[in-house]
């Protein structure tokens, strides 16, 4: 009975191609398969077009040698900082930059490919991507987007070492300070002057009335 049974299977994958298809507990056939593997291909992508478009900066890497534990452990330290971290298959990646009218990034995309979106500022998420880079040596960041701007690597690394948008206000505040209470003191003797003149000007007139 054993052996008529593996016969079985034996001779039903030869004609299937694949034993993956065999299911018949749940009664799905092979079209149902594949029907449900394209739907599921279809949701990714419209996931992957909907983080695309809300994203300022988007960054591909190469995961491998990332455990579970690890890539678990760098979504967590990105959500706090309104960014996501995923994996997905290249062709999906593709299909949705192509849908959106994006660059299409195909020269970066090779090997296992992690997506991450910077939906908000993107200075702390990129440092704490490079610094998890660093820290386990197994992943390695191969460039990204910014708007409709392909970068590189090295971009990237420029990018996260810019300094946080409020060290750049509290700079540029600094910078203009000076120049500012100038204009302001300026402007309030030239309203002054003129006030002055349309008030003598309102007495000469009440005298000749």
């Amino acid at each position: 009975m054993f052996s008529f049974h593996c016969e079985s299977l034996r001779l039903a994958g030869r004609r299937k191609g694949s034993f993956a298809f065999l299911q018949p507990e749940t009664g799905t056939r092979k079209g149902d398969t594949l029907a449900i593997s394209k739907e599921k291909k279809q949701q990714v992508v419209a996931e992957l077009k909907e983080m695309l478009e809300r994203s300022n900066v988007v960054v591909l890497s190469d995961y491998r040698g990332l455990t579970a534990g690890q890539m678990a452990e760098l979504r967590n330290k990105l959500r706090p900082l309104d960014s996501r971290f995923m994996v997905a298959k290249n062709s999906l990646i593709l299909r949705s930059l192509q849908e959106l009218g994006l660059p299409d990034l195909e020269g970066l995309l090779q090997g296992p490919t992690a997506v991450s979106f910077l939906f908000g500022g993107f200075g702390q998420p990129l440092q704490e991507l490079r610094q998890f880079a660093k820290e386990t040596e197994s992943l390695t960041i191969k460039g990204g987007l910014q708007g409709e701007r392909v970068l590189d690597a090295q971009q990237i690394q420029t990018l996260a070492e810019l300094p946080a948008i409020e060290v750049l206000q509290a700079q540029t505040l600094a910078s203009v300070q000076s120049p500012v209470s100038g204009f302001v003191g300026l402007l309030d003797g030239a309203l002054r002057g003129m006030l002055y003149a349309l008030s003598a000007r309102a007495e000469q007139i009440g005298e000749a009335a």
